[in-house]
């Protein structure tokens, strides 16, 4: 599986608003399945930042668009080359 990072630019409005628990709920579905790792917004800026796991841009596309929001987004797809952090490492070994 590969790793892209898609960037969603956003405006709210009311009909925004109300499609937000729908979108929750995909979304949530989407991390349970492992096909979303990280998932962050920024109302300072309107902007949301999705790590996906999947097999190519097509496919990223395919899920993204099937967001309650997706009419809303200006979205940007890149595939990443290399992915670290803490979440992506071995538990740190504490001896007793």
């Amino acid at each position: 599986m590969r790793k892209f990072q898609v960037t969603i630019q956003f405006e709210i409005n009311d009909e925004f608003a109300t499609l937000v628990p729908p979108h929750r709920t995909y979304i949530n579905r989407l991390i349970e399945q492992g096909v979303i790792d990280h998932y962050v917004v920024s109302m300072e800026t309107q902007r949301v930042w999705i790590t996906v796991s999947a097999e190519d841009k097509a496919s990223v596309e395919k899920y993204i668009s099937k967001s309650p929001l997706f009419k809303f987004w200006t979205i940007e797809i890149d595939e990443l080359f290399a992915v670290d952090g803490l979440h992506y490492r071995l538990p740190v070994v504490q001896l007793n």
